[in-house]
């Protein structure tokens, strides 16, 4: 009698048991159907203004009205946007922290700077949100008829030219060292604190060229400064008509700006997949190509699978490129 006892109550904790793990697994799925229920924030490590912010606040609208919650972007500027990332690293990976980056910070970053961060392990890549070309612009005063003869000129004359960059590290520096490295010109670096200056001592005669992420058009189109190539794999669609150094016989000197995001790693896959689909939503919208043409980008997204490929093919070539170069930032 007492087995017989013992026996019934044993199944009755075992069906206990069973309805109660299937009450918590319909719970987490209404919970993952039901994201967001609060406000999403979006993690930027630059000031407001710059390209980076402008791009995520661009997705952050689209976002809101797309999700139906409030997406606020939160500027959080410091070393090359490493400050950003680990605080999105330290979040609670539960679909309601974002960073939006240029991909440098994961691809260059980490070969340039003594960080206790490493991108490419502590965060989880969700998708790309857009790229800027750089453009080899040589001040007014140039008298080279297009990128070859200036190329020759510098190959003959090593120690006569000068080119202007955002900063050490920066993307249009390390296009500065590509530049060199697959054109075998020498030229003297001259850093300065971001692109914007960088381009005005261009335009000034003061440095002979520089390789520009776009805020050079209106200055292009005015005759301030010259622009002799595109340093991409593809011509650009703001100037159809200038070539890439490729065409021009110099393949391996592409380095386009990507940008894209990420989250805190365990962020469920069902959030980070129906956020990349409402980017790539976002990223067709005639307002979104507006405002990423005011910045001399372009809207062009990455599913998650081709932002990953990315990510590993350009940290090969940066981090080889910065070794040999020998760039370093204290």
């Amino acid at each position: 009698m007492f087995n017989l006892k013992q026996s019934a109550l044993r199944r009755r904790l075992i069906q206990a048991t069973a309805f109660t793990f299937c009450g918590l697994g319909a719970l987490g799925v209404a919970q993952a159907q039901a994201w967001p229920a609060k406000p999403i924030k979006i993690v930027v490590g630059f000031a407001p203004g710059g390209t980076t912010d402008v791009m995520a606040r661009v997705m952050a609208q689209s976002l809101s009205e797309a999700l139906g919650q409030s997406v606020v972007v939160d500027n959080k500027p410091g070393a090359s946007g490493n400050v950003a990332a680990t605080e999105v690293i330290r979040a609670a990976a539960d679909g309601y922290t974002f960073l939006i980056a240029p991909t440098s910070f994961e691809t260059a970053n980490p070969f340039l700077f003594k960080q206790t961060i490493a991108p490419a392990k502590d965060l989880t890549p969700v998708v790309g949100v857009g790229r800027s070309q750089m453009y080899l612009l040589v001040k007014p005063q140039s008298t080279f008829k297009d990128a070859k003869e200036f190329i020759a000129y510098a190959r003959a004359n090593p120690d006569k030219l000068s080119y202007a960059s955002a900063g050490s590290g920066t993307p249009p520096h390390l296009a500065g060292e590509l530049f060199k490295k697959v054109t075998g010109v020498f030229a003297t670096h001259i850093p300065y604190r971001g692109a914007a200056p960088a381009l005005q001592d261009v335009m000034a005669n003061q440095v002979d060229y520089v390789f520009d992420p776009g805020i050079g058009f209106p200055h292009v189109r005015a005759g301030k400064v010259r622009m002799l190539a595109v340093a991409g794999a593809k011509r650009s669609s703001f100037f159809p008509d200038v070539p890439t150094l490729a065409e021009l016989g110099f393949k391996g000197a592409e380095l386009d700006i990507w940008f894209g995001m990420w989250a805190p790693n365990g962020t469920p896959a069902e959030v980070t997949s129906r956020m990349g689909k409402e980017i790539a939503k976002a990223l067709t919208l005639a307002n979104t190509k507006t405002r990423y043409e005011s910045l001399g980008a372009e809207p062009v997204g990455l599913d998650n699978t081709e932002f990953k490929a990315l990510l590993a093919n350009e940290t090969k070539m940066l981090s080889a490129l910065i070794k040999e170069a020998k760039i370093n930032i204290d």
